[in-house]
């Protein structure tokens, strides 16, 4: 059951980081100006992320990114 929570989750997460990314390229395609405010937007996004995983995996002792093969990821 735990799981389908966690699958839930990254799925809506999916579904709201592409509608993020439909939404930049369209900015910057309507205005190529908005590039670095966009970019800026992800960077601090990014950071937001890899931040919250550190911490958490402080926290809990847990290095959650070693769950993570980087090799597969393509």
């Amino acid at each position: 059951m735990q799981n389908e929570v966690i699958d839930q989750h990254l799925q809506e997460a999916l579904t709201h980081l592409e509608e993020a990314i439909n939404q930049s390229i369209h900015s910057v395609m309507d205005n190529q100006a908005s590039s670095k405010e966009i970019g800026g937007k992800w960077e601090q996004f990014l950071g937001q992320f890899y931040g919250m995983v550190k911490d958490k995996g402080k926290k809990s002792r847990i290095n959650l990114l070693s769950w993570i093969s980087f090799a597969k990821i393509r």
